[in-house]
């Protein structure tokens, strides 16, 4: 059965090291060490984590949608033309590129650097301000 570090665990869960680490801590998810003494949680462990995690309804402050798959990350581009635009978020290893109206980018005040949720549905990706 695969191990993964806390590192590796934190990308596949999309938290940082930091709160996986406080997970484990707290004993949210059985780890054990390997020889040079490294944490590692245990895969079938790691996936029915995630599957708790998921069910549990997440983020209280988030918006209500009927697209399920959010990537929540930063805007790293935008580039306007007269009527559409292309906004890129780079949500943990995921670069998301979607193309909408200007106004939208607008309505919505989307600036390089701030936090959005892309939300894929089908061959659609929504962006929602965070």
């Amino acid at each position: 059965m695969q191990s993964y570090t806390i590192g590796q665990a934190a990308r596949l869960l999309g938290v940082s090291p930091d709160t996986a680490r406080r997970w484990a801590d707290a004993g949210r998810v059985a780890t054990h060490r390997d020889e040079s003494g490294r944490r590692l949680i245990d895969g079938r462990a790691l996936a029915a984590f995630s599957v708790e995690i998921g069910q549990s309804g997440g983020d209280e402050d988030a918006s209500y949608t009927s697209a399920r798959n959010a990537f929540p990350g930063i805007v790293t581009a935008i580039k306007l033309g007269d009527i559409a635009a292309q906004v890129e978020i780079q949500a943990g290893p995921h670069r998301l590129v979607s193309l909408l109206t200007r106004e939208a980018v607008e309505e919505l005040g989307l600036e390089v650097g701030m936090q959005a949720t892309a939300r894929v549905k089908s061959t659609s990706v929504h962006i929602d301000r965070t």
